[in-house]
């Protein structure tokens, strides 16, 4: 069984930066990929960023206009999201989440099969 735990949400002003945290325990195929979600209010969750095992392949929203960096710690499969120069806009929960095997689209919630409970990020002066 794969279980998924974020830490690292919080409150931080417009232009400041958070570190989120993903650990992926349990039994990840090579080529699994593990990704961000957010979803604020009344918004249909968005893929954020996503970064796969074995290749280390990395995807991003484009929206995210480079302030945002994803990286991968194995063999623990450790995540990190680094979110730079947030905007309130970024307000959100924002959920990590592990793909299946056949998972198809990096960005798309459907390729995932496990999922977090989800870390609030508010940016707000």
């Amino acid at each position: 069984q794969v279980h998924v735990t974020e830490s690292g949400g919080g409150s931080v002003q417009p232009g400041g930066s958070l570190r989120l945290s993903c650990v992926v325990s349990g039994k990840l195929y090579n080529g699994d990929c593990i990704g961000w979600f957010r979803q604020s209010p009344g918004k249909q969750r968005e893929g954020v960023a996503a970064v796969c095992t074995g290749s280390h392949a990395t995807y991003y929203a484009d929206v995210l206009k480079g302030r945002f960096t994803i990286s991968l710690e194995n063999p623990e499969y450790t995540v990190y999201l680094q979110m730079n120069n947030l905007e309130p806009e970024d307000s959100a929960a924002y959920y990590c989440a592990a793909t299946d095997p056949l998972w198809t689209q990096a960005l798309v919630d459907t390729s995932y099969k496990y999922w977090g409970q989800g870390t609030q990020v508010t940016v707000s002066s």
